[in-house]
């Protein structure tokens, strides 16, 4: 089996949002942080580092209790979701990455688990044929993935340079990320 850290993004200040999506939490209380974290841990990643950057010092206790779940902080978050996916990479090991975002608080597990036994080294969830999360990168490509972010960019742009591999996640949920609670 292999042996996958989950990332969760979750630095950015949330301006659509009214202010970082790592404070958000769900309307019966539950913060979106725990949410990713679940989905990653139940659909099979090893363990999860959170990425904090906005108010990391408020959203941390937002983090699950969990030893397989550890924060760390980009602290120049604001160069964008570039910073953040680099020190998610620089923080992970194992066998690959499986990254999303703190604003798919739906992400069902099923989704994860489907990304994760598909083929490939490279790996995105596409939604009735738009790309989405989570992405999966196996450990060869971390160096060079995070060599060629820039700004508010993640990598998709290495993905489709180095033939990602779609997955078809549309049976299984929409994708769509939320700017509020």
């Amino acid at each position: 089996m292999a042996d996958i850290t989950g990332i969760v993004l979750a630095a950015g200040a949330g301006t659509r949002a009214g202010g970082p999506k790592a404070l958000l939490r769900m309307p019966d209380g539950t913060p979106w942080l725990e949410l990713a974290a679940t989905a990653l841990l139940d659909g099979g990643c090893s363990r999860v580092i959170v990425v904090l950057g906005a108010q990391a010092r408020i959203a941390r206790p937002l983090v699950p209790i969990d030893d397989r779940v550890t924060t760390v902080v980009a602290m120049e978050w604001e160069q964008g979701m570039s910073e953040s996916l680099r020190i998610g990479l620089a923080a992970a090991d194992g066998d690959a990455a499986l990254i999303t975002l703190v604003d798919l608080p739906e992400l069902p597990a099923a989704v994860v688990r489907r990304v994760l036994d598909a083929p490939g080294a490279l790996r995105q969830a596409t939604y009735g044929g738009r790309p989405g999360h989570p992405v999966y990168i196996a450990a060869e490509h971390w160096v060079p993935v995070a060599a060629t972010l820039t700004g508010d960019h993640g990598a998709r742009a290495y993905l489709v340079q180095h033939g990602v591999d779609e997955v078809d996640c549309a049976d299984l949920w929409d994708g769509a990320d939320r700017d509020a609670g």
